[in-house]
């Protein structure tokens, strides 16, 4: 890690879920395999990586696109998801160091969790993991790619807030605002350059966790690491985020807008 973030202390840390808490990639993959095999077609050379960290309204899209079959979206969309719940709840693992690095950083400081997942796949992975307790605030997206932002409603005509899904900004933007922090006192941590990009947007600073992607936007995140479970970040952790104070309890979901 530079400098630039081991000297610095965060106010609050947001975490994608995805491929950064839960080891899902290789369900998403799968799904992908099994949706594309129920409909007789073949996954194009190369879309595991164009898919990944992508809304999943957006990758059923783009699966229908890509093997020519554009009326099949909304089929290739529903069916993607079944399959990828049925995986998650036969088998949900966490990424290598994720569980003891959110336990260490519990009671500490705020944690919240930025998705682009439907809210039913975050909160039942990380429930199965034994994670779900530790993290103040859930944000999903409640806008689906392509969808219009709701119409006005209530006396005030103004509308609910929209959280459109990553890479759009919303969904760390609204994490850092019910962390009650600014988003420059925030850090994300990211395994998709499409996260990365979202949380930038967003004005936070970025951890990426993983395989550093060959690709000239990785320089967006302040720092790359392999995994959670290195030395490095939990040497940092210890060092720069204040102990819980005594008596104070690990972090949970809270009502209302998560």
């Amino acid at each position: 890690m530079p400098p630039s973030l081991l000297n610095w202390s965060p106010d609050a840390v947001v975490f994608d879920c995805d491929g950064t808490l839960m080891d899902t990639e290789r369900h998403w993959q799968d799904a992908r395999s099994r949706a594309f095999r129920a409909f007789g077609l073949l996954p194009p050379p190369g879309f595991a990586e164009r898919a990944k960290g992508v809304h999943y309204v957006d990758c059923g899209r783009l699966m229908a696109e890509e093997t020519h079959k554009p009326d099949l979206a909304p089929e290739l969309t529903a069916a993607l998801l079944e399959h990828f719940l049925s995986l998650v709840a036969e088998e949900p693992l966490t990424m290598p160091g994720a569980a003891e690095f959110v336990r260490l950083l519990a009671g500490r400081l705020p944690l919240a969790v930025a998705s682009n997942c439907p809210r039913q796949v975050v909160e039942e992975s990380l429930d199965r993991a034994g994670l779900l307790r530790y993290f103040d605030h859930v944000v999903v997206a409640t806008v689906t790619p392509g969808e219009a932002p709701p119409p006005p409603s209530g006396d005030d005509g103004e509308a609910p807030e929209a959280v459109r899904p990553k890479p759009w900004p919303d969904v760390y933007r609204r994490a850092a605002q019910l962390c009650g922090v600014p988003p420059g006192a925030a850090l994300a941590v990211e395994d998709s350059l499409t996260g990365v990009d979202s949380a930038r947007r967003a004005g936070l600073r970025v951890l990426g966790v993983g395989p550093r992607p060959d690709h000239a936007d990785a320089r967006r995140a302040d720092a790359w690491i392999p995994g959670l479970n290195s030395e490095e970040v939990l040497t940092w952790a210890r060092a720069r985020v204040p102990a819980p104070a005594p008596g104070s309890a690990p972090g949970r979901v809270n009502g209302g807008p998560r």
